[in-house]
């Protein structure tokens, strides 16, 4: 029989020597020499540098295989790269299935910047048992990001989270300030400090109660939308500031009702008849699905926008926020709910 790529990375597998100064990525060896201002290396991209360190292997000479120790062990000088290796190399394993493994390094070598052989051990043993994500959400996140985090935890059991929670201004600000790794947010500020990745569609709909007149409606021209009162979330949210744009953009002048500073009071004040709301779609699933609340059908609606992961350009992403972010890019999409179905489910059946 023979066992496909696929089928031996999913096995479990058991690692019983594995040295630390061997199982850097290319990357991290590049940043690390920057960091340490190391100008030996026999490549500067990531590609040409993993060929360099393959050409032992496929020439089968072990002289110029151990030549790439000299590298790798240079750019482990410091406690914050012995940590860093060290923790990429659990998360590398974990990825390929390794539930059991024995590293080795020996702490003289990674002594000729002054540090001590406890240091580095400390560090090492820092690098292998922890891992922390510091992430920002905006509010109206929150409905579906302790679901993805639960599916990363389960796949990353070592890394501690920490979320905050807050609207767009204040995400803002502790992405200004250095405050958190990472931020998720609908609207990505035009900043060249900023970079910013969508990884999943924000569809924004119109809601109601169940027995508004215009839940028997279909295809409603924007104008009208005119006749009725809106409630609004407070001025800096996400949702606030592309509502206003979308209905400026079409030269429609909407009735502003209350203002309220959380999605949960506007769906409140929708149900008991206060007026009409436009949220994210993610924010009003419970209520759809229950018939609390109903989608309008109006035209240019769902106003599709996305979820941006984003961090301050110049922030060195640790392991737990690297492999967060790309867990997010990866697969957020195919984990989040089917949301257009649920759209067509949510609004009422129209007279015939």
């Amino acid at each position: 029989m023979t066992l496909s790529r696929d089928t031996i990375k999913a096995l479990p597998k058991v690692l019983l020597h594995e040295h630390l100064d061997g199982v850097l990525r290319p990357a991290t060896i590049l940043e690390l020499a920057r960091d340490v201002r190391y100008t030996k290396l026999p490549a500067a991209e990531p590609a040409a540098l993993t060929a360099w360190f393959h050409r032992g292997e496929s020439k089968g000479s072990l002289v110029k295989y151990l030549e790439g120790f000299a590298h790798t062990i240079a750019v482990m000088q410091t406690e914050e790269a012995l940590e860093r290796v060290a923790y990429e190399e659990v998360e590398d394993l974990a990825n390929d299935g390794v539930v059991y493994f024995e590293t080795r390094f020996a702490p003289v070598f990674h002594t000729r910047k002054g540090l001590t052989h406890q240091q580095v051990v400390a560090a090492v043993l820092k690098g292998l048992e922890r891992g922390q994500l510091n992430i920002s959400v905006v509010s109206t996140a929150n409905y579906f990001m302790p679901q993805l985090l639960a599916k990363f935890c389960k796949r990353h059991p070592g890394i501690n989270v920490i979320l905050n929670v807050a609207n767009r201004d204040t995400v803002l600000q502790q992405l200004a300030e250095n405050a958190t790794d990472l931020a998720v947010m609908g609207q990505p500020p035009e900043s060249a400090d900023i970079v910013a990745e969508s990884f999943m569609k924000n569809p924004l709909v119109v809601i109601a109660p169940p027995g508004h007149p215009l839940c028997l409606e279909k295809h409603i021209q924007l104008k009208r939308l005119e006749q009725e009162n809106f409630l609004l979330r407070e001025q800096g949210s996400g949702t606030r500031g592309a509502m206003e744009r979308f209905f400026a953009g079409h030269n429609v002048r909407f009735r502003a009702g209350m203002e309220m500073g959380t999605n949960e009071a506007i769906k409140q004040a929708v149900q008991a008849g206060m007026g009409l709301g436009i949220l994210s779609l993610h924010s009003a699933e419970l209520e759809l699905e229950t018939g609390r609340l109903a989608v309008l059908d109006v035209e240019y609606f769902p106003i599709v926008r996305h979820w941006y992961i984003a961090q301050r350009k110049s922030k060195r992403l640790s392991g737990a926020a690297q492999a967060f972010k790309q867990f997010l890019l990866n697969e957020a999409e195919r984990l989040a709910a089917p949301v257009a179905t649920k759209v067509r489910q949510a609004r009422p059946h129209t007279r015939k």
